[in-house]
């Protein structure tokens, strides 16, 4: 029996997210589990015990020869060529050589990608980007994470930073980003952001971003204003992207995007009034969820083994 799925893991901060996925990336058997945190060693031990238990499932549902290899999406610096975990803010690794090792102990073929960008294409082949060609893909939580994908393709760059749109500075007054930067659409917009400023206007303390959001749209003077400065910052970094990518579709995915019309709407007409010389993009909320990076990581597997196979 040819190889009928690979196992997909989307590496987060808290959570991996796995899954065995078929040729069309569609998810099969779903698993999570907590992030080990202490240490690289118990990072990778998680994340390979998460891997053979997905491979045993799909050779326990296709036979021995079932499972075709493994796709992993990271997040942080990424070098793909070399299956490379570079460096992440949340996770402790440095330069490591994370497809070697998980080949080596799992026994099977792995791809490495980036998560957001793993993200973006699953969204450009199969949600909400599916026909555009040229898609930004942003993912507004506690952070903000973006990706290109181009002709199809997603684009890393020439180091592997390309689509970061959440260090674009909007405004070089503005409060300090975690990057070292001032003024980042991520430290202004992102949900950790929002919750932030919404604090230090003490109106109150606590409310989720979604819940500025629910305030605002019930006419809070603080609130609005908080969700409004969100809003710009946001608008001017895709702005800014559109003029230099020009792409058909614009995807927003993440925990805040959750606020649908109430962000997309001003979201929309704020970049419109921006872009002069031309049409804006189309601006759309994300469709595959918190699936997308698990999902994108298939389609990362699947490539790599076409790859593969016509080298071979």
């Amino acid at each position: 029996m040819s190889a009928a799925c690979v196992v997909a893991v989307d590496v987060g901060g808290t959570t991996l997210k796995g899954g065995l996925c078929d040729r069309e990336a569609a998810l099969l058997h779903r698993e999570r589990r907590a992030t080990p945190r202490d240490s690289s060693e118990a990072l990778v031990d998680g994340i390979c015990a998460l891997v053979d238990a997905l491979a045993a499932e799909g050779r326990a549902r296709f036979g021995e020869d079932g499972v075709a290899g493994v796709g992993l999406g990271v997040p942080g610096l990424v070098d793909e060529a070399r299956g490379a975990a570079l460096r992440a803010v949340n996770l402790p690794w440095r330069d490591l050589p994370l497809a070697d090792l998980v080949a080596e102990r799992c026994g099977l073929p792995v791809a490495l990608g980036h998560d957001v960008r793993a993200a973006a294409a699953a969204e450009a082949a199969l949600g909400a980007g599916r026909g555009a060609g040229d898609v930004l893909f942003v993912a507004i939580g506690t952070g903000i994470g973006g990706a290109i994908v181009a002709g199809g393709r997603p684009y890393g760059g020439a180091h592997g930073r390309a689509g970061e749109i959440g260090h674009t500075v909007v405004d070089p007054d503005g409060p300090p980003c975690a990057c070292g930067a001032r003024g980042c659409v991520e430290a202004l917009a992102s949900a950790a952001a929002i919750e932030r400023a919404y604090a230090e206007t003490g109106a109150g303390d606590g409310a989720s971003a979604r819940e500025v959001a629910a305030l605002a749209g019930a006419h809070d003077p603080a609130a609005r204003a908080v969700w409004d400065r969100a809003v710009a910052a946001l608008a001017a970094g895709l702005a800014d992207a559109s003029m230099l990518l020009d792409p058909a579709r614009i995807v927003v995915g993440g925990g805040l995007a959750e606020a649908g019309p109430a962000l997309l709407d001003p979201l929309a007409a704020a970049v419109a009034e921006r872009l002069t010389l031309g049409a804006a993009p189309r601006i759309v909320g994300a469709q595959l969820g918190a699936e997308a990076g698990c999902r994108g990581a298939a389609l990362l597997a699947w490539r790599a083994l076409d790859r593969a196979a016509v080298a071979g």
